[in-house]
């Protein structure tokens, strides 16, 4: 399969320039970035360059604006779309390009979960069966997961061709995912951070937003705290996937995925993390050499200084993590009946249950959620991380005691231990002995 040129629409978004420099990259084709205007598309090509650091690409990279978008597609292999993750903004691109897309292009869209048939049916018959959801990972360079998703139009042939297009030549991790709301990387990722911002909202008291992120730090399987996560990804991505969560998921614990009050009130606000330089966190710069980290307080409605905890279960367990004493360091967290410890615990196990169910409905196979989960987040993997706590023998019993009855009368515990399968991957590789 031969992609030589491809149409990026909404390339000045972060995501947007990130895969126009991909597909540059490792697919080597001459791409179209259609921006606003022609000052952002000229700065998304910089910005794309600095995101794979190869500065041979500029010369396919290509800035271009609205004016000038039916000519680009018209002569594409492939039109992406990376607009707004918003219904209504993305059927207005496809019926600018319906009649100008080429019958035999392909037409990709990267949202992060809403309906691609639906994107589909925005499209003439005929040229429905060449769309496809294609869910990339930010960043890109360094997140190498590609949900592909297919729809009830999609044609065997072109399908199958993406997807070794997407694995040899992009050099992705593809997993194949049915076509089901925030696909299933998300659906997993995002019911761990939603909750984690909800936590934080009924934990005010206690500290709020550091105090769950300190309970919940790379000791307990992944680089980046979880609300440190969400201000990196933007609140308004963040509200935009539990929003189509909530609104689409006909059953189960759908209430994970309600934004809580005071996260909501930042968004409107504009806060909306890192690319605003101030949401959940905010660095203020003293001087040069001199910065502060500084936190939003739930409770005061203001920013104050991050605070240090320093919780006995969590330093125990990077004492032992340090050590190589994997064992030890499940029993710190397990076995220790602090709230600091029991609210980790039960985030753990919630984890692990929610990415087996999850990988049951929108996945193929249990190993679709390990896999979704080390490409497209770097986090330790629900059934690597299901092996790490059943070396302390505890696993079954703890899940019955710590997980609430109300999650329980949801969730089938046995059932899905009993799904479970062994990990391919190493627990050692993804707890990091540091706070």
């Amino acid at each position: 399969m031969s992609i030589r040129t491809v149409t990026v629409i909404g390339a000045n978004g972060t995501m947007g320039r990130n895969v126009s420099a991909i597909f540059a990259s490792f697919g080597n084709a001459k791409v179209h970035m259609v921006c606003r205007d022609m000052e952002k598309a000229k700065e998304a090509v910089e910005k794309a360059v600095q995101s794979v650091k190869a500065d041979s690409i500029r010369r396919n990279l290509l800035p271009a604006d609205f004016s000038t978008l039916l000519d680009c597609v018209r002569e594409s292999d492939l039109v992406f779309d990376s607009v707004a993750e918003n219904m209504e903004i993305k059927g207005e691109v496809i019926g600018q390009i319906r009649d100008a897309l080429p019958q035999d292009a392909y037409f990709c869209s990267g949202t992060s979960g809403l309906s691609i048939t639906k994107l589909a049916e925005m499209l003439p018959e005929e040229k429905r069966r060449n769309v496809f959801g294609v869910h990339f990972f930010n960043p890109p360079y360094s997140l190498n997961l590609c949900e592909l998703i297919k729809t009830n139009y999609s044609d065997v042939n072109k399908h199958q061709k993406l997807r070794e297009y997407l694995s040899s030549c992009l050099h992705r991790s593809v997993v194949e995912i049915k076509d089901r709301p925030a696909f299933l990387g998300n659906r997993i990722g995002f019911q761990f951070l939603n909750e984690a911002m909800q936590y934080a909202q009924r934990c005010q008291d206690s500290g709020g937003i550091d105090y769950i992120d300190s309970i919940l730090g790379p000791f307990s399987g992944r680089s980046m705290p979880p609300l440190v996560t969400s201000d990196f990804v933007g609140l308004d991505i963040h509200q935009a996937i539990v929003d189509n969560l909530y609104s689409n998921l006909a059953s189960g614990d759908k209430e994970a995925y309600k934004m809580p009050d005071f996260a909501v009130s930042l968004v409107k606000e504009g806060r909306l993390g890192r690319k605003t330089k101030g949401g959940l966190y905010k660095t203020l710069i003293l001087s040069e050499n001199d910065k502060k980290r500084l936190v939003f307080d739930i409770a005061s409605s203001t920013y104050r200084d991050q605070i240090e905890y320093n919780f006995s279960f969590a330093q125990k367990a990077i004492h032992h993590l340090a050590r190589g004493d994997y064992q030890a360091a499940a029993f710190s967290i397990f076995n220790n009946e602090s709230q600091e410890a029991e609210i980790c615990t039960e985030f753990l196990l919630k984890y692990i249950f929610y990415s087996l169910q999850a990988s049951l409905e929108v996945g193929n196979s249990t190993h679709d959620a390990d896999v979704v989960m080390v490409h497209g987040y770097g986090w330790c993997p629900p059934q690597a991380m299901l092996e790490w706590i059943s070396s302390t023998g505890m696993l079954h019993s703890i899940s019955k005691e710590r997980l609430p009855k109300s999650f329980q009368e949801i969730f089938d515990i046995d059932m899905l231990l009993g799904v479970a399968q062994k990990s391919g991957f190493d627990y050692r590789r993804y707890l990091h002995a540091k706070k």
